[in-house]
């Protein structure tokens, strides 16, 4: 099987968008830019906001401007391309091309910006800031890329703390870094 052109990460911060929920949720086959989201369904998400450990994590501004440097770090440490990057206040969308796989990304990244959360906001070690996953979307053509950056940086509403990486240069050496 071929290798993706890049991936679609989405993750959100814990206890923000719980299954059930009047705005909506995903799931594995609700996931595409565009398409229905779950239904509401109140006993569900009560059921889930009565099981949290924890108040739901926001970021605001501060701590979204955390999150996007730390991401940018991570993929310049890494060597990966960045082509987009939305930090909003319940969730994080990044766009990137990697030999790695989307999980490790995934949860690189939440691991290195909850680091730089604790240390600029001295946060507790054990506050739970993100879901335990996310959506791990391959892209497959130049096409569907346009798009998906599109959607990141223009259709998530107010603009927050964004990145947009289609006007850095782009090398196989940078990669393998």
């Amino acid at each position: 099987m071929a290798e993706p052109l890049a991936y679609f990460i989405t993750f959100s911060t814990y206890g923000t968008r719980l299954h059930g929920c009047d705005s909506g949720s995903v799931d594995r086959t609700h996931n595409l830019p565009g398409t229905p989201l779950l239904p509401a369904q109140p006993r569900v998400e009560a059921a889930r906001r009565q099981a949290m450990r924890q108040e739901p994590y926001l970021l605001d501004e501060p701590r979204r401007t955390v999150v996007l440097k730390t991401v940018r770090e991570v993929a310049k440490h890494r060597g990966w391309k960045l082509w987009a990057v939305h930090v909003r206040t319940t969730h994080v969308h990044v766009i990137v091309t990697t030999a790695d796989t989307p999980e490790k990304v995934m949860t690189d990244l939440k691991a290195w910006a909850s680091r730089r959360l604790r240390e600029h906001f001295t946060e507790s070690a054990d506050r739970d800031r993100w879901t335990q996953h996310g959506s791990t979307r391959w892209v497959d053509t130049e096409d569907s890329l346009a798009a998906a950056i599109t959607y990141v940086i223009e259709e998530q509403g107010e603009p927050m703390a964004c990145y947009d990486g289609r006007s850095e240069p782009h090398s196989e050496e940078s990669e393998a870094s």
